[in-house]
């Protein structure tokens, strides 16, 4: 993986920790058809974000690995 991935995938783990987000809007913003650029399935594949049925509908949500993964790059406290 390279650096400009690694960071997209951090900044696609901190924007969904600040609040669980709706699973459309998440693909909605960060899914390419980029083979080189596949921020939403690196994320999923490492298990830093899940998702996850809510009575608002499937929301895409922060797990404990992707809290670890933010706290170890000084993105969460």
């Amino acid at each position: 993986m390279t650096e400009t991935t690694d960071a997209l995938v951090l900044d696609l783990v901190e924007w969904v920790a600040r609040e669980p987000r709706p699973y459309a809007e998440v693909l909605e913003v960060w899914r390419t058809s980029c083979p080189r650029l596949t921020i939403w399935e690196d994320a999923v594949d490492r298990g830093y974000v899940a998702r996850r049925p809510s009575v608002e509908g499937m929301r895409v949500m922060v797990t404990e690995t992707g809290e670890t993964f933010l706290r170890a790059h000084g993105r969460m406290h």
